[in-house]
């Protein structure tokens, strides 16, 4: 049996942001037979229906790259009580042409990271409607709404705390079950 193949969504186009911090770290935390690799959405131009059927270069890679996952990971933060723009537009530029949408059928996973108090909760709602209309199967639970303090990645970029390490580690051991279970 191959390895399941996925591929990792930050809704955050900073270098810094701990919402890629977390996806690096999830990652790390996937078993050996689940191969995840990060895919950006920093260098995609803002979608535009008059250039869906000739798409450039970083378009075409950023599809080919999903459509060559089995599954994708989405790490988001919530930017005015909704998903980031960049990421809104990666969903659009994914699902366009009509009828050519690379994120159909695929298992997909939400979770994401704030300073503040909810974490990303009304942003993982407003994406799990997206994915719902882009037909993606959607893992329901465990949720994950990641409260961020300082002390929380150590100097390497792990999970320093043991229970949000344990707690990210079933997360983590939960998604990676859907994929196997849904491709």
């Amino acid at each position: 049996m191959r390895n399941a193949q996925v591929a990792v969504v930050v809704g955050s186009l900073r270098r810094e942001s701990i919402n890629r911090k977390l996806a690096v770290a999830l990652s790390a935390l996937a078993p050996d037979d689940v191969q995840c690799t990060l895919v950006s959405i920093a260098g995609l131009p803002m979608y535009n229906q008059d250039e869906e059927n000739i798409p450039n270069t970083a378009v075409q890679a950023f599809r080919d790259a999903i459509a060559g996952a089995d599954a994708v990971l989405f790490v988001t933060p919530e930017f005015n009580r909704s998903i980031p723009g960049a990421l809104k537009n990666a969903l659009d530029v994914g699902s366009r042409p009509y009828g050519k949408s690379v994120w159909a059928g695929r298992a997909a996973g939400v979770i994401g990271a704030s300073p503040g108090g909810i974490g990303t909760a009304v942003a993982q709602q407003h994406l799990r409607n997206i994915l719902a209309h882009l037909n993606m199967r959607i893992m329901g639970q465990p949720e994950g709404f990641i409260q961020v303090r300082e002390g929380f990645f150590d100097e390497q970029g792990n999970i320093a705390n043991p229970d949000s390490k344990a707690f990210l580690q079933r997360w983590m051991d939960s998604y990676t079950s859907f994929v196997k279970t849904s491709n």
